[in-house]
C-alpha cells in the first residue's frame, strides 16, 4: 500500500535532499476558527522553490515558501502564526477568518534541523504502510520517531488519526498507513469508485472471481483479485481503516463477502441494492445467525441520497458516504 503521489510529501523532500538540492518541510501545528488545512498538513519546499502539498488553500503558501527558503540558508527551524488579526498574515492571504501556526524545517545539518536519518525512517515506514509518529519539542528542537505501542498519548493519536499539540508543548505528527477500500464486484460503477477512492488518499483494491469482469483493460493499473470474495477479504484481513462495498446485488457474491466484513473492524460497509433487494437481504443474514446491531452496520442502499444516477455520480456519493462516516 503506497501513499497517493500527492501525498508523498516527505518522500519529496527526502528525494530533493538527496538529489543536492536542498529541502524543507512546512507542518501546520495547530488550527482555529476556519483554517483550511487540519493539524499534520504539510507543504514540502525544495531549494529551487518547487512545492509538494499545501498548508493552507493557497492562502499562505507564499509565504511559508519565503521562510522555508531562509531557514535552508540560515539552517534553523522555525514556527509561523498566520491569521486575520496579523497584517502580515492578512497581506500572505489568510482570509477565510481562521488563524494556523506552522512549523518550518530544515532537512539535513544543523542543530535545529529535521536530521536525513530521521527523514529517512520516516518515508521507509510509510513505504512498509507501518505506523509511525514524528514528535517535536520545539523548546529545545527535540525529535523522536514513536512507533504504535510505546507511548499511550501519541497511541490515541494514531486511533483518531489526528496530528496535533500535546499539552507538554510536543507536537505528534501522526503518519499511518493509507486507508483501504475493497470492492467486490467489477461493475461499471468500481471504474470512478476506484479512481476518486485513491485521490481521496484511499488504497483500493478490487475483487471479482468472474475473469470478463475483472480485467486489466476494463482497470487498468488496479489490484485485482479474481479470488471467491469470502476468501479474497480473509486474506486482505480488513481493519479499522478499512472501507468495504459491495457492488454485484448477487447474492452468491455479496453474502459471502458481507458475511466476512460483518465480523471484521472495517469502519465502513456499504451494499448496492434497492430497499426491497437489502430486505431480501437483511433476512439471509438473519437466518445465518447476525445480529440486528450487526446488519445495522450496512449502508443500504449505498451511497448518500444525492439523487444520483451515473455510474460516476453513484460512485461520488459512495465515496461521500465513506468519507462521512470516517470523519463524524
Amino acid at each position: 500500500m503506497m501513499h497517493a503521489d500527492h501525498d508523498q510529501i516527505p518522500e519529496a523532500a527526502l528525494a530533493w535532499h538527496r538529489a543536492g538540492r536542498g529541502a524543507a518541510l512546512a507542518t501546520v501545528i495547530e488550527t482555529w476558527g476556519s483554517a483550511p488545512r487540519q493539524a499534520g498538513s504539510q507543504l514540502a519546499i525544495s531549494g529551487t522553490g518547487e512545492m509538494r502539498g499545501s498548508v493552507s488553500g493557497g492562502c499562505v503558501e507564499g509565504a511559508v515558501v519565503t521562510e522555508a527558503l531562509e531557514a535552508l540558508a540560515d539552517r534553523r527551524s522555525r514556527i509561523l502564526t498566520f491569521g486575520v488579526s496579523d497584517e502580515t498574515a492578512f497581506a500572505a492571504g489568510l482570509a477565510c477568518g481562521g488563524t494556523i501556526r506552522v512549523l518550518v524545517e530544515p532537512v539535513g545539518e544543523g542543530a535545529e534541523a529535521l536530521p536525513e536519518a530521521m527523514l529517512e525512517t520516516l518515508v521507509a515506514a510509510r513505504a512498509g504502510a507501518q505506523a509511525l509518529a514524528l514528535v517535536t519539542q520545539a523548546d529545545g528542537w527535540l525529535r523522536a520517531l514513536v512507533a504504535p505501542g510505546e507511548t499511550p498519548a501519541v497511541d490515541a493519536r494514531f486511533r483518531s488519526d489526528r496530528s496535533g499539540m500535546e499539552d507538554d508543548g510536543r507536537f505528534i505528527a501522526i503518519h499511518n498507513p493509507p486507508l483501504r477500500l475493497i470492492v467486490v464486484g467489477a461493475v461499471h460503477i468500481a471504474q470512478p469508485l476506484l479512481t476518486i477512492a485513491r485521490t481521496c488518499g484511499y488504497s483500493p483494491t478490487l475483487i471479482d472471481p468472474r475473469g470478463a469482469f475483472g480485467s486489466a483493460a476494463r482497470f487498468p493499473g488496479e489490484t485485482i483479485l479474481e479470488d471467491w470474495p469470502d476468501e479474497a477479504l480473509t486474506t486482505l484481513a480488513p481493519d479499522s481503516r478499512t472501507a468495504i462495498v459491495t457492488l454485484t446485488h448477487d447474492p452468491k457474491l455479496d453474502d459471502p463477502a458481507i458475511r466476512i466484513a460483518l465480523r471484521s473492524p472495517a469502519f465502513y460497509l456499504g451494499c448496492l441494492g434497492s430497499k426491497k433487494t437489502h430486505a431480501k437481504r437483511v433476512d439471509r443474514l438473519s437466518e445465518a445467525g447476525f445480529t440486528p446491531d450487526e446488519i445495522a452496520r450496512i449502508h443500504a442502499p449505498v451511497g448518500l441520497d444525492i439523487g444520483a444516477k451515473t455510474p460516476a455520480e453513484i460512485a461520488v456519493s459512495i465515496m461521500a458516504q465513506i468519507t462521512a462516516t470516517l470523519r463524524t
